[in-house]
């Protein structure tokens, strides 16, 4: 699922404490076998410890790990039959991404005093072309936003230096609103906000990381779009200034600028992964039961921790959480729990990781859909409508697959009557989610378009020997979660197309390098994978289309829970 905001530990694990569990009962590697039609855990737990596998390297997308996490779907499905959809008569539907970074040979300097890159002044990238700023006056712009501010036609090839407030009761500089400034100094070289001094490392290594992003039109060539846009320091504010910021005159001129600053893009090749079964009705096959999972992840790092004290730390997080109302942990509570790292490494050697394996995110939706098309393929009887299995790439960067497919589709888009969506699928035990256990499974956005949806599903759900207990609070209008908006099915909803989004919750492996295949639940993964084998039956089998008769969103707009 994609991260609201990516949170990792990685402190020093203090000695005492919880005697938390430090491996599951489960291998840490597993012998595959061949897969069978019918939908059993032993099939997923061969498929899913082969895609979350360490070689596998965390599956980013636009890296060659998610490549070669596609080119296994990809034999899985021809190996199964099932007609490509992809491109030029392919599997693959290939998604324009691009990573972003700081110009190498970018420069920023003043009457010879040379800025250095990360350490003097912090850039902000646009995500498109920068005016050219070598040689602008400086001018002392005001501290922002204060009224005393200079106007907006003071601005026109300058190089504009801007103050911000700090203090008890006023938000970080680094959150100064970037885009109203843009907004209001679009005609000026350059602009610097003093305020590098409130940074923390951690912001400043993110903006220094290349950003992977969606280039689905063409970059526009004009070259005075945006002003270069950099954070510095009080003593660079003072180089640029020739005197303190807090005693410049507002409207003062300052120094001469020189240098460049620009972004640039390189091709991260990434790509869906799109098969077909054709449906048995002559009238029906011509429409689409989509069914999807995404298969990237976010990657590795260069700093391992260890995997076992890590799961420990989280755990007793985790359990702190589940007894707070809303989840809510303090950081004196944090700060409190100790790991016996020692006990640890005295029932196995010390393992240390440094993978996001994604076993459950996604690596349990993708297996459970490759097992749902195996038994789809192998089903004597195949359903009326024709089924379209769709894995997602760069979910966890921003639904830039699933944006990319359904604003492309490979099938004509009104010929999609319904899409089911499997993140996380491989959890909700009790001590993942309150209330959890075998029967857990949370339901988003089943009714958001289609009442008549919704309630196929708590059919199908009551026909069953041990029918799921559903959890539909993370559906409630306006949740703080937002899981709604989080995952691959919003792209298909945003365009009308009744959705259902399955997942079994969050847990303490969430984005962490634990999310290892031998904490999944294959029982219950097999459970939720026949499930939706069964909803995806009853779509498909249903003699109308799948009524919408909700209000659609603006397939442009930003999505609201």
């Amino acid at each position: 699922m994609q991260a609201a905001g990516r949170f990792v530990v990685l402190g020093t694990l203090l000695a005492l404490a919880s005697q938390a569990r430090a491996q599951s009962a489960l291998p840490l590697k597993h012998a595959p076998a061949r897969t069978q039609a019918a939908i059993t855990p032993a099939d997923l737990m061969t498929r899913l410890y082969l895609y979350s596998d360490d070689s596998m390297m965390g599956r980013l997308a636009g890296s060659e790990y998610n490549l070669k996490a596609t080119a296994y779907i990809a034999s899985e499905v021809k190996r199964m039959g099932l007609q490509p959809a992809g491109d030029s008569g392919g599997y693959f539907q290939n998604v324009p991404l691009v990573t972003r970074q700081l110009e190498p040979s970018a420069s920023f300097s003043v009457e010879g005093m040379a800025f250095r890159p990360w350490d003097d002044f912090v850039p902000r990238d646009p995500g498109r072309a920068t005016r050219a700023f070598d040689g602008a006056q400086v001018v002392y712009g005001g501290v922002w936003p204060d009224t005393t501010i200079i106007s907006a036609d003071q601005d026109a090839g300058k190089f504009i230096v801007l103050g911000a407030h700090a203090g008890p009761n006023v938000p970080p500089p680094q959150q100064v609103n970037r885009g109203a400034i843009l907004a209001r100094y679009r005609s000026a070289a350059g602009i610097a906000v003093v305020a590098l001094e409130t940074f923390p490392p951690h912001a400043i290594s993110f903006f220094r990381q290349p950003q992977t992003i969606l280039r689905d039109t063409p970059q526009q060539n004009d070259t005075t779009s945006f002003p270069v846009y950099v954070y510095v320091s009080a003593a660079g504010g003072r180089a640029l200034l020739g005197v303190p910021p807090d005693s410049a005159k507002v409207g003062a001129a300052g120094k001469t600028v020189h240098g460049s600053v620009s972004f640039v893009d390189t091709p991260a090749p990434a790509r869906n992964v799109v098969a077909i079964l054709p449906g048995s009705d002559p009238r029906l096959k011509g429409e689409y039961v989509a069914i999807g999972a995404h298969n990237d992840h976010v990657g590795f790092d260069q700093s391992p921790v260890d995997h076992d004290s890590l799961r420990s730390f989280n755990d007793a997080v985790r359990k702190l959480q589940l007894a707070a109302a809303n989840h809510q942990v303090t950081p004196d509570q944090v700060q409190q729990i100790h790991v016996n790292v020692d006990s640890l490494h005295r029932l196995h050697p010390a393992r240390r990781d440094s993978i996001y394996n994604g076993a459950d995110d996604d690596g349990s939706g993708t297996s459970a859909v490759l097992e749902i098309a195996q038994a789809f393929a192998g089903a004597k009887v195949k359903p009326k409508r024709s089924l379209i299995f769709v894995w997602h790439t760069g979910e966890e960067l921003g639904l830039f697959g699933s944006q990319y497919f359904t604003d492309h589709p490979t099938v004509t888009r009104d010929s999609i009557v319904a899409q089911l969506n499997m993140d996380m699928v491989g959890r909700g035990r009790a001590d993942d989610e309150n209330g959890g256990g075998p029967g857990y499974l949370q339901l988003i956005g089943t009714r958001r378009l289609s009442t008549e949806l919704g309630d196929m599903i708590e059919t199908v759900n009551k026909a069953r020997k041990q029918p799921f207990s559903f959890d539909y609070q993370f559906d409630a209008t306006g949740h703080p979660e937002q899981y709604y908006c989080r995952s691959d099915h919003y792209m298909y909803a945003r365009y009308g197309i009744p959705i259902a989004f399955f997942t079994t919750g969050n847990h303490r492996d969430y984005h962490q390098v634990t999310d290892e295949p031998e904490y999944i639940d294959y029982d219950k993964l097999a459970h939720v994978s026949q499930f939706v084998y069964d909803i995806a039956t009853a779509v498909a089998n249903l003699d109308h289309r799948v009524v919408v008769d909700k209000p659609k969103p603006d397939p442009h707009g930003n999505c609201v829970q």
